[in-house]
């Protein structure tokens, strides 16, 4: 006497591919790493988009502070000057005449 497994029907429908346990198990494989694991494809994605921007962000600062290290280097060359005009700084025994144009 056989028994008759009622799934048995259903399995003979399918595909043979999807009835062999090795693709079954290597299907199941590749979507616990695609979608369900810590490390999945979405934070993958999410994390090189986050590198991405950091570099970036990285190259602008680096740049803002070459620009402010030449500000600088000016600066020194011309701080006496600079602090005339800005602060009205006035060495002994000078007068500072402010003019303010409208």
């Amino acid at each position: 006497m056989k028994f008759l497994n009622p799934l048995d029907s259903l399995l003979k429908k399918l595909p043979a591919p999807f009835r062999n346990r090795y693709f079954l198990v290597l299907a199941a494989f590749i979507f616990i790493m695609i979608f369900v694991d810590k490390h999945n494809i979405l934070t993958q994605l999410t994390l090189h988009n986050s590198v991405q921007q950091l570099e970036t962000d990285k190259a602008f600062y680096m740049e803002k502070i070459k620009e402010t290290k030449e500000k600088r280097i000016d600066f020194d060359k011309n701080q006496e000057k600079y602090a005339r005009e800005n602060y009205f700084v006035k060495k002994a025994k000078e007068e500072v005449f402010v003019i303010e144009e409208y």
